[in-house]
């Protein structure tokens, strides 16, 4: 049964001028170690990191809340599995909502190109 699903569509050069402004600032609050540690390898690093911050989004949305109602954008973690496929991975208050909500699979397709990036998840419950 589905729970819940979220979509979210990024431009690129807003984040990659967050990053500018802001520097690690920016990226502590919002990425885990391992997602800079990945986006950081990259030429265009700004595209990846618009994609994770793009399911973020899409995992705040599918669950029925919004950025402030208590899960922080760091307890979402975007990685992948041995085939490249994006997983999330919660902790915290984002962990105890997906308990709380019974979800038992988060599916997750990540996209991007020069100027956007986008991410559609859905939330599957028992």
């Amino acid at each position: 049964m589905i729970h819940g699903v979220g979509i979210d569509l990024v431009e690129n050069d807003r984040i990659e001028n967050i990053i500018c402004k802001w520097g690690d600032k920016f990226l502590e609050r919002v990425f885990s170690d391992n997602e800079v540690a990945y986006c950081a390898k990259h030429t265009q690093s700004s595209l990846h990191y618009a994609a994770r911050f793009a399911a973020k989004e899409s995992f705040l949305k599918a669950l029925g809340i919004g950025l402030g109602m208590g899960v922080k954008l760091k307890e979402i973690e975007v990685t992948r599995n041995n085939d490249g496929q994006p997983l999330i991975i919660a902790h915290g208050e984002a962990l105890n909502q997906i308990k709380k909500n019974k979800i038992k699979k988060i599916n997750l397709s990540l996209t991007h190109t020069k100027k956007y990036a986008a991410a559609f998840l859905v939330m599957e419950k028992e």
